[in-house]
């Protein structure tokens, strides 16, 4: 009854501290604009001034460019784990939730939790400003969501390894500038936007061995057919993989912080 009891009182504490980070990123203008601006404007950016030129027009290019952005908005969305927890580190909140009456883990797994609601929103503000410019998926709305929750999926699994720097470097903006240029070449230098063809042979090297490129792949198979094909499920397996290597780890970290 006890441990029932003490289980019950941790998922209490963690759903409070995850809705204290939901408010905290809410009120924040910089956190806002990472989740739920940036989407939105990239959609519309890339979609009108590119969409004529890459596919002939925006119509034409949305299917291609709806899937990129859903991925980059996600890893943007994810990358900013690392600088809240510094942040918070940085402001000794942390150091008072020690003198809490509640298990010490819980302030990490809220955060982590808080980024799977953070995820869906930039997900969902990307996919929303795609439909409104017109684009119409051929799949019904449940392969939408499918989509949506792989990408939330490999997203939050990347959370865990910036929620890693964000233990380990003592500098939150410098994990959100490194944080940005490694998002910017990894969505760049992929599928997600152009037809990889057309690249030199040495990127397009690069862009094979990318991960955002498989992953783009896969939603795109997804949102096209309604169907998981074997690169959906590497991702899948990929994301998994890269949970169990870095969630201990960082609980580990977290644990021995001073």
């Amino acid at each position: 009854m006890n441990l029932v009891k003490n289980q019950n009182n941790i998922v209490h504490d963690i759903l409070t501290m995850t809705h204290r980070n939901l408010l905290k990123t809410w009120h924040n203008p910089d956190n806002v604009s990472d989740v739920i601006i940036q989407p939105i404007i990239f959609t519309l950016l890339f979609g009108y001034l590119f969409g004529g030129a890459i596919a002939g027009s925006v119509q034409a290019y949305l299917p291609m460019l709806s899937s990129g952005i859903l991925v980059q908005s996600v890893l943007n969305a994810a990358s900013g784990s690392g600088q809240q927890l510094r942040d918070d580190i940085n402001s000794g909140i942390f150091d008072r939730f020690k003198t809490l009456p509640i298990s010490p883990i819980v302030p990490l797994a809220g955060q982590l939790v808080g980024d799977i609601f953070r995820l869906f929103l930039s997900g969902i503000a990307s996919l929303t400003t795609a439909f409104l410019m017109g684009w119409r998926p051929a799949v019904g709305f449940s392969s939408i969501l499918e989509a949506l929750l792989l990408a939330v999926f490999i997203g939050w699994a990347i959370s865990w390894i910036f929620a890693l720097v964000g233990l380990l470097a003592k500098n939150a903006e410098l994990i959100g500038s490194l944080s940005m240029i490694i998002i910017l070449v990894l969505s760049f230098l992929s599928n997600a936007f152009i037809p990889t063809k057309t690249l030199p042979s040495s990127i397009q090297l690069f862009v094979k061995i990318n991960p955002v490129s498989s992953t783009v792949t896969a939603i795109r198979a997804i949102l096209r057919t309604g169907i998981w094909n074997g690169e959906a499920i590497m991702v899948l397996v990929s994301g998994g993989i890269i949970v169990l290597i870095f969630l201990p780890l960082t609980i580990f970290v977290y644990q021995r912080r001073d």
